[in-house]
């Protein structure tokens, strides 16, 4: 028998490090739409204790990530717990949990998400649907983007969807099949700047505005090699520590005008990556969608409409595609798009996890 109604947790963590985006959703499925209903969503930011430690895991040593992949997983099913019990949920079919990236490097043919899916389960119960990345890599392909397949199969009135995290990320159809590609890097940078001056974010870019525009910066950041490779492609921090930070920092400026600067950056990436179509309609989700000053100068030099959606959709869009990723993989159904990440073919991705008997 065919299943068309799931009820899902997903679990998010981006490398912003904001905290874990974790939602309860109903989604169901008419022939071959697809439709979601979130009824729970909230944010749990990390401690400092954890955000150093997730920080500082591209670092070490491999007993120490294991240890941590082990440790992580007995800390998602702690939250889901909490969650379940605070919202008074009882009917969940699994949890679709991202984990935490830290490394992602798929032309050397690997990436690792933290957050052991046993863990979990020994915690909560519950069957647990993760590792969505690893197969793909395996495949030969980017291990990402993957959030574009939901991009398909819910947002499909869009021409475009933006995520603006961690990374910025596009996603659209083109010639019948679904393209997507990481831009540039976005939050993760501006946010270990403004660090700098005592706060974890640049509230609505109002320090960005005060700054100005390091032309030699500039001009040195867009002219990095990954802007003109060809898709798919896809960064992680390593991308980030090994080349843009040591650009940034050679050139001691001060904060404001590094923010500025990295804004203009991000911009005319994106901006780069659109069809200059009036009627083209991009939606804009992931924390920049708050920053103010960056949509702002993103409007200025677009001509395409950006529609900023609910904050529920802004906030949870991601934690809410990889439940629909669990609910693919759990029906054996496609959701990694060979388009998108470049492996050989399409196929259904993710190690689901039960209960040990």
């Amino acid at each position: 028998m065919v299943n068309n109604f799931w009820n899902v947790i997903g679990l998010m963590s981006g490398t912003s490090l904001d905290g874990i985006d974790i939602i309860y959703t109903h989604i169901s499925r008419l022939d071959d739409n697809y439709i979601f209903k979130i009824i729970n969503a909230e944010t749990i930011p990390y401690s400092n204790e954890w955000e150093g430690r997730l920080r500082n895991a591209f670092s070490a040593s491999k007993s120490d990530i294991k240890k941590l992949n082990i440790e992580y997983g007995i800390y998602l099913g702690d939250c889901v717990n909490k969650f379940i019990k605070k919202n008074q949920i009882d009917i969940i079919d699994f949890i679709a949990s991202h984990g935490h990236t830290v490394f992602h490097k798929p032309d050397e043919g690997y990436t690792l998400q933290i957050g052991d899916g046993q863990e979990i389960v020994n915690k909560t119960d519950l069957k647990v649907i993760c590792n969505f990345r690893t197969q793909d890599v395996q495949l030969g392909g980017q291990g990402a983007p993957l959030v574009p397949i939901g991009d398909k199969l819910l947002f499909s009135k869009y021409d475009y969807c933006l995520n603006l995290g961690g990374f910025a990320n596009i996603s659209f159809q083109k010639n019948n099949e679904r393209i997507a590609f990481d831009i540039c890097p976005v939050n993760i940078v501006l946010n270990h700047y403004v660090k700098q001056l005592g706060f974890n974010f640049d509230e609505g870019g109002e320090i960005a505005r005060t700054g100005k525009v390091d032309q030699p910066l500039l001009n040195e950041l867009n002219n990095l090699s990954f802007y003109s490779a060809a898709v798919p492609k896809s960064l992680g921090f390593e991308f980030v520590k090994e080349v843009v930070f040591p650009i940034i920092d050679k050139g001691n400026l001060k904060v404001e005008d590094i923010l500025r600067t990295f804004v203009a950056h991000v911009v005319i990436q994106i901006t780069a990556c659109l069809e200059h179509n009036k009627n083209s309609k991009v939606l804009v989700t992931g924390g920049g969608a708050f920053n103010k000053f960056l949509i702002n100068e993103l409007n200025n030099h677009s001509k395409n409409e950006i529609v900023i959606p609910s904050n529920e959709i802004v906030d949870y869009k991601e934690a809410l595609i990889f439940a629909l990723l669990g609910v693919l993989r759990s029906e054996n159904q496609v959701n990694c798009l060979s388009s998108v990440t470049g492996a050989v073919k399409d196929h259904s991705s993710g190690k689901i996890y039960s209960k040990i008997v």
